[in-house]
Order: C-alpha cells, then structure tokens, then sequence
C-alpha cells in the first residue's frame, strides 16, 4: 500500500495517469469499502484541490452521503434530483460548466460553480456517484470523465 502520493504537475491528463497507479496502490489489498472511498477522495483533493470531492452511495431509494473531502454536504438525495440524483437515475457521468444553468440543482454550498458526477456501476446497476465540485466554471471536461469512470472502476463493491 501507498503511505505517501506523489503530487504530480503538468497537464491535467498527465496528472490524471500519474495519479491512477498511486491509487491502484492504495486500493491493493484493502477490502473495506469505506476505507478505499475515502482514500479515493483524499488522493483527488490531494491532486486536484478541488472545491469537494465525495461519494454518494444508494440506499434504497436514496443516494446517502459517503466519505468525501471538503465542506459539510447534503446528507441525503432523491433519486433524480439534483446532478447526483439526475446522474443515478440516467446512469451516465454528467459535466455540468455552470450549476446554476443546471434545472432542479441541489446547492450545498454557493461556492460551488462546476460539477462532475460519475455513476458507480456494478452488475448494471448504480450503487453510487462520485461526486466532484469546482470553485471555478468550467472546470471539468472529457478529459475528466475519462479518468473518473477510470478510477471508479476500481474500486470493488
């Protein structure tokens, strides 16, 4: 297991396949869920410095709020609601430049400009969104979602 990450510069690609391995490092031989969540989240707020990042897992008819980095969170959304809810329900990564452009979003904070969410799916089901916030518009980008879906896809539910 990695104890320390190596903090990468360059482009944002770069960083992104400069980060996977680590991560890969710190999920290898840990099998407790939440542990390997929250390390996903500390290594992208490491990273990235995002404003927030999180997990949101599905619990019957709602996403819970899961470990995350940043500022306190909704605790609680239904499904369809919000990017989150909206990204569970449609089960596809949504980038969204602006939330306030985005119809019906949740505010958590009003420090929060941009936002990417990436379901979680295992045996063609959501069993949770990863969550990412931007203090900045326009932060999230292809680019993004490639190495999001990517590093969801580790982990093991």
């Amino acid at each position: 297991m990695a104890e320390d990450l190596h903090i990468s510069i360059g482009n944002k690609e770069e960083q992104y396949q400069n980060l996977i391995p680590q991560i890969k490092g710190l999920l290898e031989g840990e099998t407790d869920l939440i542990a390997n969540l929250a390390n996903i989240c500390g290594a992208l707020k490491e990273q990235f410095n995002w404003f927030w990042i999180g997990f949101y897992l599905v619990k019957k008819d709602e996403l819970v709020l899961g470990p995350f980095q940043g500022p306190v969170a909704c605790t609680r959304i239904r499904k369809g609601k919000g990017v989150c809810g909206t990204s569970w329900a449609e089960a596809q990564t949504l980038i969204v430049p602006d939330v306030e452009q985005f119809p019906g979003h949740i505010a958590c904070s009003s420090l929060s400009k941009s936002e990417i969410v990436v379901p979680v799916i295992k045996n063609n089901e959501v069993v949770a969104v990863l969550d990412v916030d931007s203090s900045s518009l326009n932060e999230f980008d292809e680019i993004d979602q490639l190495y999001l879906e990517q590093i969801v896809g580790l982990i093991n539910f």
